[in-house]
Order: C-alpha cells, then sequence, then structure tokens
C-alpha cells in the first residue's frame, strides 16, 4: 500500500483535519500521481456537510486534481512518469452501458464513481479524493494537461472549468449567439471566457453591482444588474442560452425564463441544496426550456482541457496551504474568493 497524507472530515461537519491513510498500490492500468494543487469546489462543502445525503466519514474531499506521474502500471500506454496530468469528478464507471459508450461516463446508467465518497466497484473500500499528497486511478480516467497550462490553473479547470465547457459546447454556444451566465463566481468566471472564446455574445446577470467591472475585465460584453426593477423587461426575449451557476434556492426561475427567446434554454449547473420552485408556463407559451448538465466524460474534459490551452484560458485563483482550508471553506460560503481556491497540496 502506498501511504498517503492529507485534509479530511472526520465526521459530518466537522472542520478538517490531518489525516494518514493508504492508497491501493498501482494495478496494470492504473496511474500514481503526486498532487500538486487540488481545487476547492462548492461542492466540497455540500459533501462534507451532508447536504447533498449521508456521506462516508472520515472523507477527504477535493475532484479538481493537478499534479505528476509518479508511477505507472505495466500495462499503462497513454502516460509515463513526470507528465503532467489531471483527475476531475470522476474515477470509474462500468464501460459498458450506452452512456459509457458513448463517452457520457458522467451519466454512467449504472452509477459512476465519485472521486471521493463513492465505494470502489470492486467493494474494497470508499474513494478518498484530492486535499492529499498523492492518488492512485484508473490510465482512462486520467487527463493530460498541456504544458502551456500551469498546474495551479488547471486544477479548477477539472470541475469547474468542464462543468461550463460541456452545457455551452453542448447548445452550442458560438458566433451569432447571445449566452447569458447567472453568476459570477467559481463556476460563472469561467463560464465568461469560455462563453467569449466561443464566439458567443456574453453577458453576466448578477444581484451584485460590485461584480460589473470583473464581468468586463474578464470578457463579458454586457452585465444586467437584476436588482433592478426593468432589468427582466429590458432583457426580454433577449438570450440564446442562459447557464446558471447559482446554487441558490431562492431564485424566482419564472423571471430568467421570460428572458430567453423563443425555442431558448436555461440550463442549471449550480446545485442548490432545496428543490427550486418552477412556474411552467413562462416555458409553455414560448417553447422554451429548462435543463440540467453534469460535467463532461473523459473526453470532452480532455477536449476542454486543449481547448483551454489553445485560447490561454485559466481560472482566476487564490493559492492557499491546506491548513487554511477551513477559513477558505467560510469565504467561500460568503463569496468572498475571486474565484476560486487553490490547495498548494506540497505544502501538506
Amino acid at each position: 500500500m502506498i501511504q498517503a497524507k492529507g485534509m479530511a472530515a472526520p465526521t459530518s461537519k466537522a472542520p478538517l483535519k490531518p489525516y494518514t491513510f493508504e492508497r491501493r498500490d498501482p494495478k496494470d492500468h492504473d496511474v500514481v500521481i503526486d498532487i500538486k494543487y487540488c481545487g476547492i469546489c462548492h461542492s466540497d462543502i455540500h459533501m462534507v456537510r451532508d447536504e447533498w445525503g449521508p456521506g462516508h466519514f472520515p472523507m477527504v474531499p477535493g475532484h479538481e486534481i493537478a499534479g505528476v506521474v509518479r508511477a505507472v502500471g505495466p500495462k499503462v500506454t497513454k502516460y509515463k512518469v513526470g507528465d503532467h496530468v489531471g483527475v476531475g469528478c470522476l474515477v470509474d464507471s462500468c464501460a459498458e452501458c450506452a452512456h459509457c459508450k458513448q463517452d457520457l461516463e458522467q451519466y454512467c446508467m449504472e452509477g459512476q464513481t465519485l472521486t471521493y465518497g463513492s465505494m470502489e466497484r470492486d467493494g474494497s473500500g470508499i474513494t478518498q479524493g484530492g486535499y492529499s499528497n498523492v492518488i492512485v486511478v484508473k490510465e482512462s480516467f486520467v487527463v493530460r494537461i498541456p504544458d502551456s497550462l500551469p498546474l495551479d490553473k488547471a486544477a479548477p479547470l477539472l470541475c469547474a472549468g468542464i462543468t461550463l465547457y460541456s452545457p455551452l459546447a453542448h447548445w452550442k454556444a458560438g458566433p451569432g449567439k447571445k449566452v447569458a451566465i447567472m453568476g459570477l463566481g467559481g463556476l460563472g468566471h469561467m463560464g465568461v471566457k469560455l462563453a467569449k472564446a466561443m464566439g458567443a455574445e456574453v453577458t453576466v446577470l448578477s444581484h451584485s453591482e460590485s461584480k460589473r467591472d470583473d464581468a468586463l475585465k474578464l470578457g463579458a460584453d454586457r452585465f444586467v444588474l437584476t436588482k433592478n426593477a426593468d432589468a427582466f423587461k429590458d432583457n426580454a426575449m433577449y438570450f440564446d442560452l442562459i447557464i446558471n451557476t447559482v446554487s441558490s434556492a431562492d431564485l424566482e426561475m419564472a423571471h430568467y425564463f421570460s428572458l430567453l427567446k423563443l425555442d431558448g434554454t436555461l440550463v442549471s449547473v449550480g446545485a442548490p441544496d432545496k428543490p427550486l420552485s418552477v412556474n411552467v408556463f413562462p416555458l409553455i407559451l414560448m417553447r422554451r426550456n429548462f435543463a440540467g448538465s453534469a460535467i463532461g466524460g473523459l473526453k470532452e474534459t480532455q477536449e476542454m482541457l486543449d481547448f483551454c490551452a489553445k485560447h490561454n484560458i485559466t481560472p482566476e485563483i487564490e493559492l492557499i496551504t491546506p491548513d487554511q482550508v477551513n477559513v477558505a471553506y467560510e469565504r467561500v460560503l460568503k463569496s468572498d474568493v475571486r474565484y476560486r481556491f487553490v490547495l498548494d497540496m506540497g505544502k501538506i
């Protein structure tokens, strides 16, 4: 077994503490990765606090992993020692269902294996994530990080980046399309950069005037302050596509549906911990669509990384040490980060 050290929540809702544990020795198709950086995702906080259902503890969170290959199993063909690689939200799937065979492992019909908090498919234990110094992952669930992407800034691309890239690509954001991003946080700021690079006209919808300057600096063409009385009236039936990155369940969704053109689509990628209340009449009356989207599969994640390298797209990050993780969690909940925390796992 490989000795590992990390930061774990010993019980539900408990502060994270130093934790030592074991990783498996590499099997034939496994890659051993020295983790250099791991991003903090809002979903880590939800999981640690049992807000999405009962979790397995102790829990080592983290699914935005960037590192360097330490060793490979004897049958690994894609990677070698020293390669820059990443691991996102998934470390396994059934590989046999119709979705997996379409490179849509994130929608595995038998249930995907998450990077942390999931039972291993062979029943050997619970997966532990990237707030640690080393991880062992199947070759097919590892992606290559292009050399032009710094590892610290590449880490959040493995969740925040692909979470926005996948719906933007699926609903064909590009030249001639008017795209709105709801919320300018860890997810939303990546949506602005990606949609702009795809050639779309990009608008940020935010309730905070303090985000206006950042939105425009990040590449947005327009900024709409949604708490203004005329914001929804002035932008009615304007957008082809709206991506909702907000995790609040208190949104009046009918107002946002009214911003869509005929046949427009609003896609939720933010996951509130309570159900949304949805009035369907704005959807019915303009044949609008309300959809959801998760991350991408492994093929699309690699496509996203290559796209980011080509267009020089990286997230805005604040680099912190692992012992600052609990303070970072509180700051995330207060939206006090511009725009993604990244843990320097070399300082574990």
